[in-house]
């Protein structure tokens, strides 16, 4: 005799739709985390460079490359502060989704409300990666700028 025989399919199928944001829940949580530690380093980062400022003389060439890292690392943390808005957003998006499941049999929730609020978590996780993505892009320019200084020049990235 197979043990799951004597199974509730629907009851599967609840807890595995319950789990599933619960799952998603935990993946908001490690995307936060990481961001935070982002925003830290580029706190860190920032502090460093204005630190350098303030001990440069007036004039020092050196003082508008860090002028503009400073603007592009005031601009990125613009960005992940709402980066990590969208992903605390999605992870209450998926306990609400949670919540709705779990209450559903006990309360009259119209079938589609708790896949509507599993999307609107999704689709808030694909921002917070356009949102990534855009960091990364102002973060290149940093390291285009201090390549620039160290050599003069713009020069062609190495070839992979």
């Amino acid at each position: 005799m197979n043990g799951a025989e004597g199974l509730d399919v629907s009851s599967i199928r609840l807890i595995g739709t319950a789990v599933t944001p619960a799952v998603m829940v935990s993946a908001c949580g490690i995307v936060a985390t990481g961001l935070d530690n982002q925003i830290a380093r580029m706190t860190t980062r920032m502090r460093e460079m204005l630190r350098e400022v303030r001990l440069l003389p007036e004039g020092h060439t050196r003082r508008e490359v860090l002028r503009q890292e400073v603007d592009i690392l005031d601009r990125r943390h613009a960005i992940l502060a709402r980066a990590i808005a969208l992903t605390y957003t999605a992870l209450l998006s998926f306990v609400v989704t949670s919540l709705l499941y779990l209450t559903k049999r006990q309360l009259d929730i119209p079938e589609p409300l708790p896949v509507v609020a599993f999307a609107l978590g999704v689709l808030l996780l694909g921002a917070v990666a356009v949102l990534a993505l855009a960091s990364l892009r102002l973060s290149r320019l940093a390291i285009q700028l201090e390549r620039e200084e160290l050599f003069g020049s713009k020069r062609a990235p190495p070839s992979s």
